[in-house]
């Protein structure tokens, strides 16, 4: 056969002979003419073949949907639907033969369709996903390099928790107790010991979380990054808003047309400075709606908070994204420093994104002697962090930082509601398959 052409190239091949590959997606079987619909990971193609009596009208006509199949023709001009052509067939070749029944249908749910993830996945609309999950990496990694970044792979097996003793995966690790790790703080600071000055990481992340909220998940990938000499969590917000921009700005500029078509969202590159409130301020702002924050949140918003300040933030400043900031020490982990004079108040923010959490980030307690304080007032056990505690003995530069969600980014660019439709293979309580 001819070389393999990608159906998105095919324009360009009117009158001539060409070969694509792909998977039946529809057959029509007619007296004199066979019709199938063959599409690729870039679209899809009409092919008809005109009967003859010979053994390709009997391969066309037993060919299943789902079917992976190569085919050679003549591209044509044509009134069919697809693009104005179609590929009148010469050959046909099917690399295998798919069992039937399908397991699966588009009514299926979620569930029998995680069970049959790769099934599910052959969706155009399902690949855009991981398109525009590329595109999104590649922004993040070009914004970095531009902006003095260095990128760091950090362990995934630790000895201790690197949030706190809760949300664990333990593991035997030679006859020693590790766990996996649940960020990659720790080292991020690490690195800020060595004189990184400034370092990122895309990698998975680990949290026994008994949670089947369309928000959570087991094993997800976090986005961090870390910098060094900072005079307060500002700069850190003003280096994400920033990112987040040329982030947008390149999906909408490569995807933004197709995600409108497909999903109906519109992909908005935000203005800066992104809004900014602080959490005692947004308290106020969701009561004076009706709405009092459940005690057990101390000192942080849940859900339905978190939605109702982002509606409020949108009518007021018509912006779908807001920092949330100055949150109490109580709600916060050790690490973050807090205000000489507010010392029951951390430098610290989350950022909110259409009403959803995707960042937690603060400028960190980089002083040795004020950290091991808060160590002890979180009734944190200081041998059980020995290693952390020894990137501060030595000299540590001030630093700051933050931690995003890749699919919580993609739960937002899609309008999908659920991070299993935007996860690759997603893990949760009860799925460990496929």
């Amino acid at each position: 056969m001819e070389k393999r052409i990608l159906i998105k190239d095919l324009g360009s091949y009117v009158g001539a002979q060409v070969s694509v590959a792909g998977w039946v997606d529809r057959v029509r079987d007619q007296k004199k003419m066979q019709f199938l619909v063959i599409r690729d990971h870039t679209g899809s193609v009409q092919a008809v073949n005109f009967k003859g009596g010979g053994s390709l009208d009997d391969l066309l006509g037993s060919l299943a949907v789902q079917t992976p199949v190569r085919i050679g023709g003549r591209l044509v001009q044509s009134e069919a639907k697809l693009q104005g052509y179609e590929i009148v067939i010469d050959s046909i070749e099917p690399a295998s033969t798919p069992h039937q029944p399908f397991p699966i249908s588009p009514g299926s749910g979620i569930d029998a369709r995680l069970d049959w993830r790769h099934l599910d996945l052959r969706q155009q609309e399902k690949y855009l996903i991981f398109r525009v999950q590329t595109t999104a990496e590649h922004a993040m990694r070009e914004f970095w390099l531009q902006n003095g970044f260095v990128e760091i792979h950090s362990p995934k097996l630790v000895e201790g928790a690197s949030e706190s003793g809760a949300e664990l995966f333990k593991l035997d690790y030679f006859g020693q107790e590790a766990s996996l790790a649940q960020s990659p703080q720790f080292y991020k600071q690490m690195a800020m010991a060595a004189g990184f000055d400034r370092v990122f990481e895309i990698g998975p992340v680990f949290r026994a979380n008994r949670s089947f909220t369309p928000r959570h998940d087991t094993e997800f990938t976090s986005v961090d990054m870390e910098i060094s000499w900072i005079d307060s969590h500002e700069e850190v917000m003003g280096i994400e808003e920033r990112w987040l921009q040329h982030v947008l700005k390149s999906v909408a500029d490569r995807h933004g047309d197709e995600i409108r078509r497909t999903y109906g969202i519109e992909t908005a590159v935000p203005e800066t400075p992104f809004p900014r409130v602080t959490i005692p301020e947004a308290y106020e702002i969701i009561k004076g709606q009706g709405y009092t924050i459940p005690r057990e949140t101390k000192g942080d918003l849940d859900p339905e908070g978190e939605r109702r300040l982002a509606k409020h933030i949108k009518e007021t400043h018509d912006h779908e994204f807001v920092f949330v900031t100055d949150y109490p020490a109580g709600a916060r982990p050790f690490y973050h420093m807090r205000f000489p004079d507010r010392p029951t108040v951390t430098k610290s923010f989350d950022l909110l994104w259409k009403g959803l959490e995707v960042t937690t980030g603060a400028q960190r307690e980089h002083r040795y002697d004020i950290l091991l304080d808060q160590v002890h007032e979180k009734g944190v056990n200081p041998a059980s962090i020995k290693s952390y505690l020894d990137f501060f003995r030595y000299g540590m530069p001030p630093h700051g930082g933050l931690g995003f969600g890749l699919t919580r980014m993609l739960m937002n660019m899609t309008g999908l509601e659920n991070v299993r439709e935007v996860t690759f293979v997603y893990r949760g309580p009860t799925r460990l398959r496929p």
